[in-house]
């Protein structure tokens, strides 16, 4: 490819850019006082849309075979490195769209609340280490991207600052840290043995070969363990739910946007980029990974059957959902693959949207447990309607998005000789009907006999006035996000869709 100096200069500050988009702005935020409404909101938004702008910049230039990299030195040998590939693109595309309309809910949501400078500016920063892990162009710099994607989150889950948060807030960082000194230590013994450790397809190991065959096995237990945490996959998987202490934006943010799908892409990175999926094969450690991703799965599910609070019964979805990203690696086959690099959006879609709802139900009615949700098909039916559709595609039923997902897991594990992968999606769907279906026949099918509200006169009110929908700017990201779920599956051979994007990551298009 024939460049400019001025092109490449500029194809090397793009990705600087999308990092700072949301940096500065949440750094300005910070200073801003609590009456600057205005002000807040237009640098909330403008970084958002300028995110996504950028990265829309980034994906065509990449459709034309550009390619964006740029080199930081950080230490001696180590380079910070931020780059653009398929998979890296696929990530950050995903953070960018929900990012903006988790600000417009945030927005809306915390209208009149205090702190409010302070939480948009970590919420700006959380997007801009949720970019950097998209964009680490090696294993170093994805592990301080992590790593500040921790500290940046915190304050978010502590916001309330009430007992409940602060132990949500402390769980969360016991669990974080220690899978990030996990991480780090994973890093430094790989770094020991390879030196270079950027993300290369077909992984950076072959030339090991057996001499070091125990240690690598070791070191991919602990790398796996330390994003893993983040992935919620069990026994890592506890701080989730506790972390529904935090308000809505921040579980839609923990679920669908930034942390959990932070170890979900970790996960994809170790096995597809520093080990190769062939040689973490014979190395025999992706059977163990998929049989670890298959028990989260099942665990996950049958937990949440038990839980009457709204977002515990998510959070513990997530925790199954979650893992269908690691079953699809771990299997290793090209269609599984597939399979779980597209549930990487679409259970992004999917998740956002429930807790948009859940959101939209505490905040408007003062509703936080299935057993208040009796009849609020009437109530507040567009809210219903959105979470309905994302519930289906949870379970899987056609054509949503999840249904797709689910289709090339059990395809692909048939096609390498693996058939218990379908027998997990099995009860699994099982298991995903017998949480959301029971949900949904009390929110359309049976008729509230008395209001569930005893001590809060005002949620009764709203409770008895009848379809009492929640304000624009927690509704229409609600039902955008639903759309979308639904489009993703209708469309799902259109050459944009996360299915066909999932295609060329596994069969290694635009890989630098």
């Amino acid at each position: 490819m024939n460049a400019t100096p001025a092109l490449i200069n500029i194809n090397a500050w793009l990705p600087i850019a999308i990092l700072f988009s949301s940096f500065v702005a949440g750094i300005i935020i910070f200073f801003l006082r609590e009456e600057s409404v205005g002000l807040r909101t237009l640098l909330n938004l403008g970084g958002a849309t300028l995110k996504l702008v950028l990265i829309g910049v980034m994906i065509h230039g990449m459709f034309r075979g550009l390619e964006y990299e740029a080199g930081i030195p950080f230490l001696p040998g180590i380079t910070l490195s931020l780059r653009a590939d398929s998979l890296s693109v696929l990530f950050a595309a995903l953070s960018a769209v929900l990012w903006l309309l988790t600000t417009i809910y945030a927005v809306g949501y915390l209208e009149n609340s205090p702190n409010r400078s302070r939480f948009f500016g970590f919420f700006s920063l959380c997007v801009s280490a949720t970019v950097g892990v998209a964009l680490a162009g090696n294993l170093i710099t994805f592990l301080l991207f992590y790593e500040m994607l921790t500290l940046a989150t915190y304050p978010l889950v502590v916001h309330r600052g009430t007992p409940q948060a602060l132990r949500a807030g402390r769980i969360y960082l016991y669990y974080t840290v220690g899978g990030g000194a996990l991480l780090l230590l994973g890093t430094l013994w790989l770094w020991t043995l390879a030196g270079d450790l950027n993300f290369t397809p077909g992984g950076i190991l072959t030339a090991l070969g057996p001499d070091h065959r125990f240690s690598l096995q070791v070191i991919f237990f602990l790398l796996i363990a330390g994003v893993g945490v983040k992935a919620a996959l069990f026994p890592f998987c506890y701080w989730l739910p506790v972390a529904m202490a935090a308000p809505a934006p921040v579980s839609a943010l923990l679920h669908a946007v930034a942390v959990v799908k932070a170890g979900a892409f970790g996960i994809v990175r170790v096995v597809f980029d520093i080990y190769g999926v062939e040689f973490a094969r014979l190395l025999a450690v992706l059977p163990w990974l998929a049989g670890l991703a298959a028990l989260t799965i099942i665990y996950g599910s049958l937990r949440a059957l038990s839980q009457d609070s709204l977002k515990k019964r998510l959070a513990w979805s997530t925790v199954s959902q979650v893992s269908y990203i690691a079953l699809g690696v771990g299997v290793g086959g090209p269609t599984a693959v597939i399979g779980g690099l597209a549930h990487l959006v679409h259970q992004g879609l999917m998740k956002i949207t429930l807790f948009f709802c859940a959101g939209n139900l505490a905040e408007t009615l003062g509703v936080h447990k299935i057993s208040q949700m009796t009849g609020m098909g009437r109530r507040m039916p567009w809210t219903m309607t959105a979470f309905t559709i994302a519930a289906l595609g949870m379970i899987g039923v056609p054509p949503m998005a999840g249904f797709f997902s689910k289709w090339y897991l059990g395809w692909g594990g048939l096609e390498v000789g693996q058939p218990w992968v379908l027998a997990v999606l099995g009860l699994s769907t099982l298991l995903n009907a017998a949480y959301f279906l029971p949900v949904i026949y009390r929110v359309w099918f049976r008729t509230p006999e008395h209001t569930p509200f005893r001590d809060n006169r005002a949620s009764q009110i709203n409770y008895r006035r009848g379809g009492q929908e929640a304000n624009w700017m927690l509704l229409v990201p609600s039902l955008l996000t639903a759309l979308l779920v639904l489009l993703a599956g209708i469309m799902a051979n259109a050459p944009w869709s996360p299915l066909s994007w999932a295609t060329i990551i596994a069969l290694g298009g635009f890989r630098p």
